[in-house]
């Protein structure tokens, strides 16, 4: 062999074994920089939910596809595998020197650690939770996700949704597998919520295989598709039938079944206190959507507080529009139905509200340079939501942008009653989901560069409804609600944010009944009947969720109250929100020191 040859070898030696140095602990020990640490954990996890990269579409412009044929495993045994895997990323996360950081690394750090750490704090709680109810679950997930979600833009989109839609037997066995096992543990929903799902699930599978929603989309959607011959999209018609017939409708006689059973024995407890350890499993809900330290009582004192201060404002400003206030429920209930606030119960009237709600959007994004530098690439749509969902539904709620830009922002709006939407309680709600709310902050972090991925997408409910509340607070602040009726639709909202605080912790923690709460939320708020008892219901399926609103808003407004005491002349307020929504959503905690460098470092520039 000759010199260059054997030093040819050599080198390429050198090479694999350095190769090995790197890849080796990358791929499965302690990588050698933790930003790469960061890229195997977010591959890891995203790898291992088809339906989430689905979603996110970050691989499809690449030209990978091979997820979009799978659902999620929804086993128990792959909930504890992840739960496992999380508690060794944390592991390997702390053993990073924190000190050597810089401070964007540090940021980083933080980030996951603390949302790392409090997944650990929860995994004493695994199955404290009700996986079917009237919110979501696999009964009503799955198709949405289908619907909303799946993307159809060729034959081999096509088929892809019917081997999905073949995978739903499956994915039911597993859901009611972790159902029964709940059930052995004492882990049972509430008769109401048994009986929403019930109804949900017979009304789902009441029509022929041909007239489902998953069958009638799917039609819709593959007419005249791109490389799809008519004859292959009829035989592909044929199978998504039979698969509607022969595996969907009889996962659903299950699911029915199973719950049909469990009425007979379900019970009226609401609350979690009822569940095994439930003082404790709440308490971490609460840290857990809160990122604080708040215990129940002190956020049922808060939200007393503010329920009292809001309602003050609100008596106010009716009676200088002639308008008793004595019961504050009674004036806004019979405000609510006067028939200049209405639209029509008519589909011209549900186009109307549509249209609205997007003019609304698209006005506040024309006057917003004042108190925003930065603004989100991606468009924001609105939708009604998918009507064999608007019955149990929240009144609205947000679906990020896909990343490859093939899916809008939308604002989904819940169109089951008119009555349930005001006019003058419009421009508040668009501002919270759409701009410069929800669309606005989420779209902005998955837009962020140079930070870890998982910091564009990894959520803090305080965060992010706390960002979406104070979102309403600036435009009401800054001329865009100031007819006083506006005005009084945007303290509703937040009445209804303060009540949430005493109704949560009321149903969770002081054993309020499902009626009580009912009760309390109708007395204080005067929202239509129909709307109090879902969103009753939604806090008992979901503890703690409705308490990060208020309490994420009023940090934020703290923050920023700070940050004008201490700059005073010197404070921007575009400044102050490029620091809030500048690094994706974090604890309340981090923000806080984030806010307070901004601060410290323009006193010093100064």
């Amino acid at each position: 062999m000759s010199g260059a040859k054997k030093s040819v070898l050599v080198v390429l030696l050198i090479l694999l074994i350095g190769g090995a140095v790197f890849l080796i602990p990358t791929l499965w020990g302690k990588p050698w920089k933790i930003d790469h640490f960061y890229g195997r954990v977010f591959a890891t996890f995203a790898l291992r939910h088809p339906m989430m990269l689905s979603s996110m579409r970050l691989l499809e412009p690449a030209g990978l596809r091979f997820h979009n044929d799978d659902l999620d495993d929804m086993s128990m045994e792959f909930q504890l595998r992840e739960a496992e895997w999380l508690e060794e990323q944390l592991g390997v996360l702390r053993s990073y020197d924190h000190e050597s950081m810089s401070d964007a690394e540090r940021l980083s750090y933080d980030v996951l650690e603390w949302f790392l750490a409090d997944l650990h704090r929860g995994n004493r709680f695994p199955f404290h939770d009700y996986p079917v109810n009237q919110l979501g679950g696999v009964q009503s997930g799955l198709p949405e996700f289908m619907l909303t979600t799946h993307h159809i833009g060729d034959a081999r989109d096509a088929k892809d949704y019917i081997a999905r839609v073949s995978q739903f037997g499956r994915a039911f066995d597993q859901v009611l597998a972790g159902l029964e096992h709940r059930e052995e543990l004492g882990i049972v929903p509430p008769r109401f919520v048994i009986q929403h799902v019930l109804r949900e699930m017979r009304e789902f599978i009441s029509v022929p295989p041909t007239e489902q929603v998953l069958y009638t989309h799917f039609a819709e959607a593959t007419t005249d598709l791109e490389n799809l011959r008519e004859a292959e999209r009829q035989e592909l018609l044929k199978r998504l039938e039979s698969r509607i017939q022969g595996t969907v409708y009889p996962a659903y006689g299950r699911l029915i079944e199973y719950f049909e059973r469990l009425e007979a024995t379900a019970t009226d407890d609401d609350g979690v206190w009822k569940l095994p350890d439930g003082a404790d499993f709440y308490a971490w809900a609460l840290a857990h959507h809160t990122t604080t330290d708040l215990t129940a009582d002190e956020i049922h004192q808060l939200g007393l507080y503010e329920v009292g201060e809001l309602q003050a404002e609100m008596r106010a400003i009716l009676e200088a529009e002639g308008y008793a206030a004595d019961d504050l429920a009674a004036t806004m209930n019979a405000l609510n139905g006067e028939e200049r606030f209405l639209y029509p119960e008519t589909p011209e009237g549900h186009e109307q509200i549509l249209t609205d709600y997007q003019s609304i959007i698209d006005d506040i994004a024309d006057g917003l340079d004042p108190f925003f530098d930065a603004r989100p690439r991606s468009p924001v749509e609105v939708r009604r939501v998918p009507e064999f969902r608007q019955a149990t539904a929240p009144g609205a709620y947000y679906d990020p942008p896909a990343f490859d830009g093939s899916r809008p922002g939308v604002f989904y709006v819940n169109l089951r009653s008119v009555k349930e939407i005001p006019k003058f309680g419009m421009r508040t709600l668009a501002y919270h989901e759409a701009t410069p709310g929800h669309h606005f902050q989420i779209a902005l972090a998955q837009e962020m560069e140079g930070v870890p991925f998982f910091r564009r997408v990894i959520p803090f409910t305080a965060y992010t409804e706390g960002w979406a509340l104070y979102a309403e607070r600036v435009a009401a602040e800054n001329g865009f609600q100031e007819d006083p009726f506006d005005r009084l639709g945007y303290l509703t909202a937040q009445l209804f944010r303060a009540v949430r605080l005493v109704v949560d912790t009321g149903i969770h923690s002081k054993r309020w009944t499902r009626e009580q709460a009912i009760d309390y939320m109708l007395a204080n708020t005067g929202m239509p009947e129909t709307d109090v008892v879902a969103e009753i219901e939604r806090y008992i399926v979901n503890p703690g969720q409705a308490c990060a609103y208020m309490v994420g808003q009023l940090k934020i407004l703290g923050l920023r109250a700070r940050a004008r005491e201490r700059l005073g002349d010197a404070f921007d307020l575009r400044q102050f929100h490029n620091v809030v929504l500048g690094n994706g959503a974090v604890p309340l905690s981090v923000l806080e020191r984030q806010v307070d460098r901004w601060i410290d470092e323009t006193l010093t520039a100064g």
